[in-house]
C-alpha cells in the first residue's frame, strides 16, 4: 500500500539501509528506484512533498535538447534521446508523442533547422519519433493557424516527448515502493551521523507528528536539486558551492491562443534561448526563462522581465496573442545547474549534463541533469553507490522496469494519466456517485480524484492535490483557490484531521496561489 502510515510502519523492518537518498524530485525518485529495485535495502526522505521544487514546473517535455544540438553537445542529445525512448515505453500511459513545428522566416533558416533535425532522427536510432520534414504555406496554416502571415513561408515539423513531470513523479514512487523501498515524504533530514569522519547515517524530523529519527546507513545520497549546497555545508561548513541555480517561468493561458494539438518551438530569442507554445492539458503553456539566481528558495516567483519576456515574444509570432489579462497562472521553477569552474558564463552556456561527486565523509552528491535522463542519472549513481558501500554488485534493473501504472491501452478521458489506476477512481464514483462532482465547473477534476490522491497517492495538504496531484493551481490559480475549500473538506474527512487544520491549509494554500495569479502591471 503507498500509504504514510504503511510507509512509517515499513521503518521498523530495517535497522541499517543499504542506501538512504534525500530528496523526493526526479533526480532522488530515480536513485531510490534503481536502488530498491537492485534489492538493495532503500529509504528515501523528501523534506516536503514529491516533485514540490524543480521537478514539477519543468516545460512538461521529455527531449533530447534539439539547442544542445546546435551547441554540439551531441553525446548529451543521444544519451538524452535512448532516455526518451525507453520512457515511452516504461511510462505509456503519461508519455506521449508530441509533433513540434519550427517556423522560419528564410529557406536558410529552413536548410539549418532541418539538417539539424535530421541528424536528431538520426541520433535516436530504433527509438525514433518519426521523421522530421518541411512543410509548405498550406500545411503551416493547417498546422498552426494562429501563426503570423509572415511566417507562413516554411517550417519544419519534428517530434519529441511530452509528460506530466509530477504525476510521473508520483508514479515513480509508488514503483520504488512495489519493488521493496520505503519512500517518505514531509521528513527532514536534519544532519549527518559520523563515525571517524565518515557519514554513517542521519538524523530526521516527521514534520507531522513531530517525532525524531536516527537512521543508520552503509550509503547516503543527497539529491536535493538547488539544495544541494545546503547539505554539504552540513557536511563540511564552508564547502564551494556545487550548484548555481537558473529560473524558468512559464505561463499558461486559454487553448485558443494556439488553436491546435501540434507545438510551436521559436527557435532563436533575444536571449539566445529556445521559446516553446505548447498544448497541455487542454491550455497552452508557453515558456521558459533562463535567469541566474544568487539564492534558491522553496516558492520561487515570476519576475517581471521574464513575462515579459515571454509575452513579447510570443506576439511577434501570434496573431492572436495573450496578454497579461489572459494569463491563467504563472509559475516558476529552479534548475540545479552545476556551477562553471570558470566565472562570466550565462546560465544557457552551463550544461544540462549531470556530475556526481563524492566528499570526503563518503556522502554522494548529484548535480545538474534533467526529467529526461533521470534514469541513466540514477544508474550511474547507484554504482557508484554499491562500490563505495561494499554492496553486492547488482546489474541495473531500470531499462525495461515498468513503472506504476503504465499501460498501452488508450482512454479518451481525462483518468488517462492514472493508467491501471484509471478503472480504480471510477471505481470509487461507483461506491458514492456524489464523488463524480467537478472540483471546477469548466475542468473535468473530480471530487473522487482528491480522495485517491489521499488514499492512494500520499497526498497531505491541499497544495499537494491542487500543485501536484491535478495540477489546477498550474493550470488556472484563481480555479485552484475556488476549489480549495472542498478539496480541504474531502482531505480532512479521509485524514481525520480537525478544523483548525482545515482553516489554516485554507489559508496557506490561498497565500501561496495568490503568485501564480499576474494581476495588471502597475505603471509608475
Amino acid at each position: 500500500m503507498f500509504t504514510r502510515i504503511h510507509q512509517l510502519q515499513k521503518l521498523r523492518d530495517c535497522s541499517r539501509w543499504d542506501i538512504i537518498v534525500i530528496g523526493g524530485g526526479a533526480t532522488g525518485l530515480g536513485i531510490a528506484l534503481d536502488a530498491a529495485s537492485r534489492g538493495y535495502t532503500t529509504l528515501l526522505l523528501e523534506q516536503s512533498d514529491f516533485s514540490q521544487g524543480t521537478s514539477s514546473r519543468s516545460t512538461k517535455l521529455i527531449h533530447g535538447g534539439v539547442r544542445y544540438l546546435a551547441q554540439g553537445n551531441i553525446p548529451l542529445v543521444k544519451e538524452a534521446l535512448f532516455e526518451r525512448g525507453l520512457l515511452m515505453n516504461n511510462a505509456r500511459h503519461l508519455v506521449q508523442k508530441q509533433t513540434f513545428i519550427i517556423p522560419c522566416h528564410h529557406w536558410t533558416e529552413l536548410i539549418k533547422y532541418l539538417s539539424g533535425l535530421k541528424l536528431y532522427d538520426w541520433l535516436s536510432g530504433e527509438l525514433s519519433f518519426g521523421k522530421s520534414t518541411w512543410l509548405k504555406r498550406a500545411a503551416m496554416i493547417g498546422r498552426l493557424p494562429n501563426l503570423q502571415p509572415q511566417f507562413l513561408k516554411w517550417g519544419v515539423e519534428y517530434f519529441d516527448g511530452q509528460f506530466d513531470d509530477a504525476r510521473l513523479a508520483i508514479n515513480i514512487a509508488q514503483t520504488v515502493s512495489e519493488v521493496g523501498g520505503v519512500i517518505l515524504n514531509y521528513i527532514k533530514v536534519g544532519g549527518f551521523i559520523k563515525e571517524g569522519g565518515k557519514i554513517t547515517g542521519v538524523t530526521a524530523t516527521d514534520r507531522e507528528s513531530g517525532l525524531e529519527y536516527n537512521f543508520s546507513a552503509r550509503c547516503v545520497i543527497n539529491a536535493t536539486g538547488v539544495f544541494v549546497d545546503d547539505l554539504l555545508q552540513k557536511d563540511v561548513p564552508g564547502s564551494s558551492p556545487l550548484v548555481r541555480p537558473s529560473q524558468g517561468i512559464h505561463l499558461v493561458v486559454d487553448a485558443s491562443f494556439l488553436k491546435s494539438d501540434t507545438a510551436m518551438m521559436i527557435p532563436q530569442t533575444s536571449d539566445g534561448r529556445v521559446l516553446f507554445a505548447v498544448p497541455w492539458q487542454g491550455h497552452t503553456l508557453l515558456g521558459t526563462t533562463d535567469t541566474p539566481l544568487e539564492h534558491p528558495t522553496m516558492e520561487p516567483v515570476a519576475m517581471e522581465q521574464e513575462i515579459d519576456f515571454i509575452l513579447d515574444t510570443v506576439k511577434d509570432y501570434l496573431v492572436k496573442a495573450p496578454q497579461r489579462k489572459d494569463v491563467l497562472s504563472v509559475f516558476a521553477g529552479l534548475r540545479p545547474l552545476a556551477a562553471p569552474k570558470k566565472s562570466g558564463h550565462s546560465t544557457r552556456e552551463i550544461s544540462r549534463g549531470h556530475k556526481i561527486v563524492v566528499s570526503h565523509s563518503g556522502l554522494i552528491t548529484v548535480i545538474g541533469g534533467k526529467w529526461t535522463t533521470y534514469r541513466k542519472m540514477a544508474e550511474q549513481t547507484v554504482d557508484h553507490a554499491f562500490r563505495m558501500a561494499n554492496l553486492p554488485k547488482v546489474s541495473c534493473k531500470t531499462k525495461t522496469l515498468h513503472l506504476h501504472g503504465c499501460t498501452a491501452a488508450s482512454y479518451t478521458d481525462h483518468f488517462s494519466v492514472y493508467g491501471t489506476d484509471a478503472s480504480r477512481v471510477r471505481g470509487l464514483i461507483q461506491e458514492d456517485p456524489s464523488l463524480a462532482q467537478q472540483l471546477c465547473s469548466h475542468l473535468p477534476h473530480t471530487e473522487a480524484e482528491v480522495v485517491w490522491a489521499v488514499r492512494c497517492e500520499m497526498a497531505r495538504t491541499v497544495e499537494d492535490v491542487l500543485a501536484r496531484r491535478l495540477r489546477i493551481l498550474f493550470l488556472d490559480a484563481r480555479a485552484a483557490i475556488q476549489a480549495s475549500r472542498r478539496v480541504a473538506q474531502l482531505m480532512q474527512a479521509e485524514l481525520r484531521f480537525n478544523d483548525e487544520w482545515k482553516n489554516q491549509q485554507l489559508i496557506e494554500f490561498e497565500k501561496l496561489a495568490l503568485y501564480y495569479i499576474l494581476n495588471e502591471k502597475i505603471n509608475p
